[in-house]
């Protein structure tokens, strides 16, 4: 699920909590090619990260798609929801409902629950065969997708190799995507859904405080990864964040103490190492989608809708050289929470 995806009207009965399942051999739902479908928003980080695993892993012809428009989102409360387009052609790079020709998302969740009183987000994965919803909480996805098809003649025997969660990383991939995901992944909405001046002064700080600790986490392991030599799903999960971070945030959720581009020569050589270099990341990334969803779905942050035309370049060009020293943010706030930080995640251990 997604900060920015969660929109629904409350109902008098049903679960609002979500479903939870796995794909899994031996499971309620089998790894089989062709019976799943994936439902996305290109705008939403939180789907980009089940998508993402989806190409890495070779599985876009295995599970097929249908995209939602990137706006409109709905009213005040969220309602109708989001919207697919009435053909291919209304807005590019949306598509309609393949499945059943819906005109709204909330309709795909209703034919699972009709009472469901949840949030109408994206990603949610549909199982064909039983007609039933099997996950919609991208951070579940993400954690079992990579692994699900293993074993199987669905992929082949190289993608089977990719281990976004390897056995000897698990516990560092766990206290890292704790923090990322509070601080970082979140922080940026708290900071662009704040309603007051000390509300927003309070969440700016720990974005960039942990952007600071990313900065020279990266460069002390050596690149070109979070962890090093190898891709693990914290690239993932931080990929989606930071590839709209000069795009969007800086600008529409005020998140500008500093740039990825400028102030982060790490960060900014481990996302164009992404971006550029390794398949599946630029081909899931849509700019126009990023931008006109958050430009275009939030009336009380931009009311007139205008999405501005840069940065530019969208994602800067691949630097093939490693940066000889890290960067950051040096306001003094920033700085004290990065050292408390530093101090939570890694006790005395200097970076």
């Amino acid at each position: 699920m997604s900060i920015e995806t969660q929109s629904a009207p409350i109902h008098q009965a049903g679960t609002n909590d979500g479903w939870h399942g796995v794909i899994e051999s031996g499971g309620e739902f089998e790894p089989e090619a062709g019976r799943y479908h994936l439902y996305i928003g290109l705008f939403c980080p939180f789907a980009h990260r089940a998508n993402l695993v989806r190409h890495i892993k070779g599985l876009q012809s295995a599970i097929d798609v249908s995209i939602v428009r990137p706006y409109p989102k709905g009213d005040s409360k969220g309602w109708p929801g989001w919207k697919f387009p009435a053909n291919e052609q209304e807005y590019e790079g949306a598509t309609v409902d393949k499945l059943f020709g819906s005109e709204y998302l909330h309709e795909v969740y209703f034919k699972d629950d009709k009472d469901y009183k949840g949030r109408y987000s994206v990603p949610l994965l549909w199982d064909k065969k039983t007609n039933k919803i099997v996950n919609n909480e991208s951070a579940e996805i993400l954690r079992w997708l990579p692994t699900a098809y293993n074993g199987t003649s669905i992929i082949s025997a190289e993608a089977a190799e990719i281990d976004l969660y390897p056995e000897s990383h698990r516990k560092e991939i766990d206290s890292l995507s704790e923090w990322i995901q509070r601080d970082l992944n979140s922080g940026v909405y708290k900071a662009g859904f704040a309603t007051t001046q000390a509300d927003y002064d309070k969440a700016v700080i720990p974005v960039f405080g942990a952007l600071n600790v990313l900065e020279k986490l990266i460069y002390d392991k050596g690149g070109p990864y979070v962890l090093g030599e190898h891709l693990t799903e914290l690239d993932i999960r931080l990929y989606a964040t930071l590839v709209r971070f000069d795009t969007v945030y800086v600008q529409h959720f005020k998140c500008n103490l500093g740039t990825i581009r400028h102030d982060y020569p790490v960060l900014n050589a481990w996302l164009s190492h992404l971006y550029w270099k390794v398949p599946g990341f630029k081909e899931t990334t849509d700019f126009k989608h990023i931008k006109e969803n958050y430009t275009k779905s939030h009336d009380d942050i931009n009311p007139r809708a205008i999405t501005p035309r840069g940065p530019f370049p969208d994602v800067e060009n691949y630097i093939p050289e490693k940066p000889t020293n890290y960067g950051g943010v040096s306001l003094p706030e920033v700085l004290e929470y990065e050292k408390k930080l530093e101090s939570e995640v890694f006790g005395k251990q200097k970076l």
